[in-house]
């Protein structure tokens, strides 16, 4: 891509807040990411990290009880998303950005066929009549590898599998040709077998197609597999940032490291225990001052309850938020001086 050219996708200080009798809630704050074009970016974190909102923020398909603050934007090309009327977001929504959810079951229409579905979002974006729209829908099911695609079009959802209804599901977001796909773990409720063939299916199409994908996903060996650049989010904010090399064989931020420990090995030594993240997520309505994971981190200073870090460029490749990356006490004293000399686009 050309140094040049604006990304896809620009997400800038996205904060969201929900009021509650309690106290206000931030599920997503202050976030600042991009997607160029033809790009796999993997948004990781543990449930409740805030990974569903900013996907759902991006589609327009928040509940009407989050509310954003004044400066949060979503460039797609040359619109931002947050202030488009609802009229403007239906003809991007579906049709230029467009999401696989996690459960296709729910996703999907019980009271109408596969073909239908698929042949409706087709004649509402591309405005073509419907009998061109089903071939169009058939032919997708051909390319994303349903057997007897002409039979099944005529089936309801629960006739077919969950890999089957993933791969419809996967049909229907592509229908459209859409520029972004948002895939939020699109593999979780599979067995082993069928993630690995929705993941090399969702691969395949990318190289054909070009598309853009947003991967959302607790799962390392997803990410591993599937993705060129690594979010890792924890309590609504990105922590870390960088290619998959860079988060993998050089992980910077303590949560980061505690994800990867985490992951069972196929090769060396047995242990006897996985490696786990002590304590628990904070109470959003309750987090801690300074740094979000300070009351779960081995090298947590009392700099890092009092004031908290910044997402900056890290000298050895990736954006950390973090006082003592490298997870040791006084690892960040080089990371300080060059990040403040920096500067930075979000």
């Amino acid at each position: 891509m050309s140094s040049k050219e604006s990304p896809l996708l620009e997400v800038k200080n996205l904060e969201t807040f929900i009021s509650t009798p309690k106290g206000e809630i931030k599920p997503v704050n202050n976030v600042s990411f991009s997607i160029n074009k033809g790009e796999i970016v993997a948004l990781v974190g543990e449930s409740g990290s805030g990974k569903s909102v900013s996907s759902l923020s991006i589609m327009g398909l928040n509940a009407s009880a989050i509310q954003y603050k004044p400066e949060s934007s979503i460039y797609f090309k040359d619109k931002d998303l947050l202030r488009l009327e609802e009229k403007e977001m239906r003809k991007i929504r579906g049709n230029e950005i467009a999401m696989i959810f996690q459960d296709p079951m729910f996703s999907l229409n019980p009271v109408h066929t596969i073909g239908k579905q698929i042949a409706e979002s087709i004649v509402l974006h591309k405005k073509v009549k419907y009998k061109e729209a089903l071939e169009t829908a058939l032919d997708l099911l051909n390319k994303v590898g349903i057997p007897d695609a002409k039979r099944r079009l005529n089936d309801y959802p629960h006739q077919l599998s969950g890999g089957m209804r993933q791969r419809v599901m996967i049909a229907m977001a592509l229908a459209c040709d859409p520029q972004l796909l948002i895939a939020d773990e699109p593999t979780t409720a599979l067995d082993v077998t069928i993630q690995a063939q929705i993941l090399n299916l969702l691969r395949k199409l990318q190289k054909e197609t070009g598309i853009s994908i947003l991967l959302i996903t607790h799962d390392l060996g997803v990410v591993a597999e599937m993705a060129d650049r690594v979010l890792v989010m924890y309590c609504g904010k990105i922590v870390e940032e960088g290619t998959v090399a860079d988060i993998f064989e050089n992980p910077l931020h303590p949560y980061t490291k505690g994800l990867m420990s985490s992951v069972p090995e196929l090769y060396g030594p047995s242990k006897e225990k996985l490696d786990t993240i002590p304590g628990i997520v904070p109470n959003p309505l309750e987090l801690p001052t300074g740094c979000n994971f300070v009351t779960r981190c081995s090298y947590a200073t009392k700099k890092c309850s009092q004031t908290a870090p910044t997402l900056l460029q890290h000298p050895s490749g990736n954006r950390v938020s973090c006082w003592n990356p490298f997870g040791k006490e006084g690892g960040s004293a080089h990371y300080e001086t060059a990040a403040t000399s920096i500067n930075y686009r979000h």
